[in-house]
């Protein structure tokens, strides 16, 4: 959906977050008074690459810019980063202050990540200068530990991958992916209030699976993942990254398929049809970009790449068609990013985003939505990156308000999609607190054994959400009612 309701967003406030915080290894050093102190961690590692982050802190006079330094004795190389201009010389690196974030106050601090690649050894960066001067004095920095697996689960959940037009399990069984939406991890974070918009505990879920639900997609906020500078630390980057884990795992305990998907990020849009004028990740932006959306998704696939049940769905609501002049600009852009006409931002086109997960050694599902708000699959297949795991899935939207919205069209432009890769409707819905429409769309997929997840598991007006539930017990509305007992007259 490309905006929940912002009138029921900005009047939460007493909303519980689950906030867990994750294991990982913290480097940190820190000396007798010493001029600035410095963390170093190491938030994810892989075969090929790890995150990092570093946390400055100044003790000594304000400054109004920084430069911090340091050295990689193991052969690393910072590939990208955020919150910091990086660069690397040799062994050493460089990360410069970026203009809004150069004022540093007494005892002020202030955090940087990256993503580095490494191989034969990771060793720790035992020696930092800010500004020249050397922090951390007397230090003595210990190594990090392996970062741990994802757990895989107790078999239940199936692993997914690909076989021609269909998601099979580990047997080569057909899987269709049915289920809801949970909406508030793409929101709540960004705009200050938690994690999660309403309860994500055991009975909240267990509702879900009552709807003989069997997979529950749940929409991300690339900078609360990242832990950029504005999001509150409480609700953003170890923090948030320990909430979706938690999150996956009790979706998996209790038998469904967890589908991350991105459906917020960073880039200043303000053209045809924008969603708002924020650069930061508080709605929904025509297409990923190059800054951050590669380093969230490395960062996203390297913790759950050894967790074969989880679904990745890159971007929610791609809609570059609306910023370009022509249909061909529009896919061209979709694919292969870089400057595309009307955005003003560097784009990462899903080819980038698909070797971004790859390049991890993850080999999960990935869906990838088209063109109009995944609502326009017409040119998917002739613009489908390229996927060296062969586990590539078309994600298509569809409300009763959309322009493909009828079995005309589906049967035109969906069916020759279907027919050479699996096909899956992250999201149907209707704004008429009724069913009628989704009832066709689920009649139209149950048909050709594919997959349809409703849009969603929040208690918001059903004519503005829409939204599946009126209590968080699983108590239908009267848009929801429809899809809980559709669900529930299928087998399995």
């Amino acid at each position: 959906m490309r905006h929940p309701p912002r009138s029921v967003l900005l009047a939460v406030t007493g909303a519980v977050a689950l906030v867990a915080a994750m294991t990982v290894p913290v480097v940190t050093a820190q000396g007798a008074t010493p001029a600035c102190t410095v963390t170093y961690s190491v938030t994810g590692q892989w075969d090929s690459g790890f995150q990092g982050a570093v946390e400055i802190t100044n003790n000594s006079a304000p400054v109004s810019s920084w430069n911090l330094g340091f050295e990689f004795a193991g052969g690393q190389k910072v590939t990208q980063g955020w919150n910091a201009k990086w660069s690397q010389s040799g062994t050493t690196v460089t990360a410069a202050n970026e203009s809004w974030n150069g004022s540093l106050a007494t005892g002020a601090s202030v955090s940087a990540g990256f993503i580095a690649s490494w191989s034969g050894s990771n060793a720790v960066p035992t020696a930092f200068k800010l500004n020249g001067t050397t922090c951390n004095a007397d230090a003595e920095p210990s190594p990090p530990d392996p970062t741990d697996p994802p757990d895989p689960g107790d078999g239940t959940v199936p692993a997914l991958h690909v076989s021609g037009n269909k998601l099979v399990d580990a047997d080569g069984t057909t899987r269709r992916l049915l289920g809801v939406n949970r909406s508030g991890g793409e929101f709540m974070c960004v705009q200050g209030y938690g994690i999660w918009d309403g309860p994500v505990d055991d009975a909240a879920i267990e509702a879900i699976a009552g709807w003989n639900a069997n997979t529950v997609r749940i929409p991300l906020n690339e900078e609360c993942w990242l832990g950029l500078s504005n999001i509150k630390p409480e609700y953003g980057g170890a923090n948030y990254i320990g909430a979706v884990k938690e999150l996956v795992a009790r979706v998996k305990a209790h038998g469904m398929t967890p589908m991350l998907e991105l459906h917020w990020s960073w880039g200043q849009y303000t053209g045809n049809s924008a969603g708002c004028s924020d650069v930061h990740a508080t709605c929904q932006k025509p297409m990923p970009n190059m800054q951050y959306t590669p380093a969230f998704w490395t960062s996203v696939a390297s913790t759950f790449k050894d967790d074969p049940t989880v679904v990745f769905d890159l971007f929610n609501e791609p809609y570059p068609d609306r910023a370009t002049a022509t249909t061909t600009q529009a896919w061209q852009c979709w694919r292969d990013g870089g400057t595309c006409p009307g955005i003003g931002y560097e784009v990462a086109g899903m080819q980038d985003l698909v070797d971004a997960v790859r390049d991890t050694g993850a080999g999960n599902p990935i869906l990838l939505g088209g063109l109009a708000y995944s609502n326009d699959l017409s040119q998917w297949l002739t613009y489908r990156p390229t996927d060296p795991a062969g586990s590539l899935a078309a994600a298509w939207h569809v409300y009763n308000f959309n322009t493909c919205a009828n079995e005309s069209c589906w049967n035109s432009t969906l069916a020759p999609v279907a027919a050479q890769v699996p096909l899956v409707a992250g999201e149907i819905g209707e704004n008429t607190c009724s069913h009628a429409f989704v009832d066709q769309v689920m009649k139209w997929f149950d048909d050709r054994d594919l997959s349809y997840l409703g849009w969603t598991w929040n208690t918001w007006n059903c004519s503005s959400g829409p939204a599946l539930i009126s209590s968080y017990d699983g108590t239908p509305t009267a848009y929801g009612i429809g899809l809980r007992d559709h669900l529930r007259s299928l087998d399995g």
